[in-house]
């Protein structure tokens, strides 16, 4: 099995940092480029980085994530989000390299009873959200040979995310307090990467047009984010970990500055028939990211 080289943007992301580890499984080599030879808040970097590495594939994967900063730094997040990813892919299809662009269910507005598909219309209802809404439509008018992986509530033993404050309240208190009227998909990065790498191959190995578009890549398995956090103190008390009570509370009890859709199950069906890619189910994925962070101490 030939090896390939994949470069991804972002050196200290969830997805980036889980890249790198997965890959070392694999036939696939993976380049992480970053500040300062890549900075996306700064477009003018982005060909010269591109240069710079012989990559097969190109996996955008830096980005502006602060949820509720976006709604008072709005022209950052559509810098970063909405344009650069555009400029990334017209240089990439230049040199003929396949893109893969990772978005979010934070694409939608969380009206639908059911799961999303890919063909369902988007209607962000935050400023983060439209601004990855503007990095799908930008990637996709730049490069034909694109691959746009929509995923939902990123988890991992790295850097900010759910599972990691949970474990740190329950260090600190008895009881939180955890809205219970969203649903979704908890995806481990690590899965994320695994999908990545797999799909980053089918592009490599089959013909584009066929492989390219919009896909769903979440965990299998819905929940609430209150019995995510239930199911994280289980899975930390199985390990000795911290664990605290959940308080089950509605979004209206829990004011942010950024509104979050009530709905963002994925439905990842098409994801599985075009490239026989399936994330694990959420709760298989949990246990193993608690018992690395307890390691971690934090």
């Amino acid at each position: 099995m030939a090896r390939i080289r994949i470069a991804v943007t972002g050196t200290d992301g969830q997805v980036a940092r889980s890249l790198v580890e997965r890959s070392a499984m694999t036939a696939c080599d993976v380049i992480c480029i970053g500040r300062p030879m890549l900075d996306l808040s700064r477009p003018t970097t982005i060909e010269s980085a591109l240069a710079s590495i012989a990559a097969d594939v190109v996996v955008s994967a830096a980005a502006y994530t602060d949820v509720n900063k976006a709604e008072t730094e709005g022209a950052l997040a559509d810098l970063v989000n909405g344009r650069a990813p555009g400029l990334l892919a017209a240089h990439a299809y230049a040199r003929g390299i396949p893109l893969i662009q990772l978005s979010t269910d934070y694409v939608f507005d969380g009206s639908k009873s059911t799961p999303y598909t890919e063909d369902d219309p988007i209607a962000p209802i935050n400023a983060y959200g439209r601004s990855k809404a503007a990095g799908e439509r930008a990637v996709a008018a730049a490069h034909p040979h694109h691959v746009i992986l929509r995923t939902s509530w990123i988890y991992s033993p790295f850097n900010r995310n759910f599972v990691r404050t949970m474990l740190a309240l329950a260090r600190k208190q008895d009881e939180v307090r955890v809205v219970a009227d969203q649903i979704g998909n908890p995806t481990a990065a690590a899965d994320i990467a695994d999908g990545i790498l797999e799909v980053a191959r089918n592009l490599i190995e089959g013909r584009n047009e066929e492989r390219a578009g919009i896909f769903h890549m979440a965990a299998a398995g819905t929940t609430s984010w209150a019995e995510f956090a239930s199911a994280i103190f289980s899975a930390s008390a199985e390990r000795g970990g911290p664990t605290a009570r959940v308080a089950p509370i509605a979004s209206a009890e829990y004011q942010t500055p950024a509104r979050r859709p009530a709905n963002s199950r994925l439905d990842c069906a098409r994801l599985s028939r075009v490239h026989g890619v399936s994330l694990l189910h959420w709760h298989s994925s949990l246990g193993p990211c608690v018992g690395r962070i307890l390691e971690q101490g934090t």
